[in-house]
């Protein structure tokens, strides 16, 4: 929050919530179980962006995460290791990999061309 507005937001929840992902059917298909929570969706200001707004969005989910009582949460950001072209911060939807990496998810599989299933298992609070 800047003041009273809104500049950057996490979207999580259950797969229950939140059934609807890219890359459905290729996901179904190597997936070996359902995670508690999902984060799906990242969302900074362009204003805001390149900052670490986008870290403290997805830290603060994972906070309100173990507050209900934590588990496996799975999140799916593009992968961008293996690309050599930089791509535009408006399209990450769900950031990257690597930031990822940095919170403590492990790389699980690919999803789709360039996304990848990142995992975490969160304790509760």
């Amino acid at each position: 929050m800047d003041g009273d507005e809104a500049i950057a937001w996490a979207e999580y929840g259950t797969p229950v919530e939140l059934p609807t992902i890219h890359h459905r059917k290729g996901y179904d298909a190597t997936k070996t179980a359902d995670p508690d929570y999902r984060i799906t969706c990242v969302f900074v200001d362009k204003r805001h962006r390149r900052q670490g707004v986008t870290e403290l969005a997805i830290t603060g989910a994972l906070d309100l995460i173990a507050q209900a009582g934590g588990g496996r949460v799975e999140s799916y950001p593009h992968d961008l290791t293996n690309q050599t072209k930089k791509m535009s911060s408006s399209f990450l939807y769900n950031s990257t990999r690597r930031l990822y990496e940095r919170l403590g998810f492990t790389y699980d599989r690919p999803k789709g061309l360039k996304n990848c299933v990142m995992v975490k298992t969160v304790d509760p609070a």
